[in-house]
């Protein structure tokens, strides 16, 4: 869920940054060499924003990854301890039944 509101907040950022840019080129109070100068930067620091977003989701998503893997980890392991000493119970019982027939 938190992926999908980064994602519009992305696609939100785009639009706003289109409608920006066709507003600045119809009320540009400076030459057209200025405008175009600046909506190139305008439009490096958009590419720089959503390049930045995307690395941090993607750092996101790999350290929930990395998160459930240790916890699946964990789990098998205490899975494991748990049979092993069911195991060794029924053993233990097993060889009390023999003792006293």
């Amino acid at each position: 869920m938190s992926e999908d509101n980064g994602a519009s907040k992305v696609g939100f950022f785009l639009a706003g940054l289109g409608i920006g840019a066709i507003l600045a080129l119809l009320f540009a109070p400076k030459s057209g060499k200025e405008t175009r100068d600046y909506l190139a930067q305008k439009a490096e620091d958009g590419r720089d924003f959503v390049k930045t977003k995307s690395e941090e989701l993607r750092n996101k998503a790999e350290e929930a990854v990395e998160k459930g893997r240790d916890l699946v980890t964990r789990q098998k392991e205490l899975l494991s301890a748990a049979l092993e000493a069911g195991k060794q119970a029924y053993q233990e019982e097993k060889a009390k039944a023999k003792a006293n027939p």
